[in-house]
């Protein structure tokens, strides 16, 4: 049977402002990322959903609390669906990285998952862990709307890997998912489609 997700990146949050990496950090919402929260949970409001999972990270949390409130749903948080770990990059911009490792850079910007940020998580066991929460969730909520609440470059692999794209092309297919906007994917057994990409939630 076939299960709807809809998957949001958190609203915005102080390092993803400067476009610092924060990955496993808790990093706080702006006021502009709860005014984001705010508008996916008007969406959702608008759009209801059976239930929603968040990542354990407080920034998700957060972005998913409206909805959770406008529907009176209480979020199941799936530990799987935390960030990457971005190594030494956390809390720091692949600008200032470049300066500092220009051949490290260069080498992740030519293929993020062969040669990731010095001791980072492997992205190809964070796409692992990511498809497979997504697929327990599908599996628990057979012909339910859940929405899913996550992180930006977890989310950008995970896509990949249900959709059967090398996962060294997330940067490239899916440059971005931006700040609450809705993504979603069906998933129909070892089946997934996805109708739609960074639907923003209000014009």
């Amino acid at each position: 049977m076939t299960t709807t997700l809809l998957l949001a990146r958190h609203g915005q949050t102080v390092w993803h402002a400067e476009n610092r990496y924060a990955g496993v950090s808790d990093i706080a919402l702006t006021d502009t990322g709860r005014d984001q929260a705010e508008a996916l949970g008007r969406w959702t409001a608008a759009h209801p959903v059976d239930a929603i999972v968040t990542s354990p990270l407080s920034r998700a949390v957060a972005t998913a609390d409206p909805a959770c409130r406008a529907l009176s749903l209480t979020p199941h948080r799936e530990p799987d669906l935390r960030e990457c770990d971005f190594g030494v990059l956390e809390g720091r911009t692949l600008a200032e990285f470049a300066a500092e490792d220009p051949t490290a850079a260069g080498a992740f910007r030519a293929d993020p998952v062969a040669h990731p940020f010095p001791d980072a998580e492997d992205p190809l066991a964070a796409a692992g862990r990511g498809t497979a929460a997504l697929r327990r969730v599908a599996a628990a909520h057979p012909g339910e709307r859940v929405l899913v609440v996550a992180h930006n470059t977890l989310l950008r692999l995970v896509l990949c890997r249900l959709l059967s794209i090398p996962p060294a092309e997330y940067r490239r297919v899916f440059p971005r998912l931006e700040n609450a906007a809705v993504s979603e994917v069906r998933i129909d057994g070892e089946t997934a489609s996805l109708l739609s990409l960074n639907v923003p939630c209000e014009p």
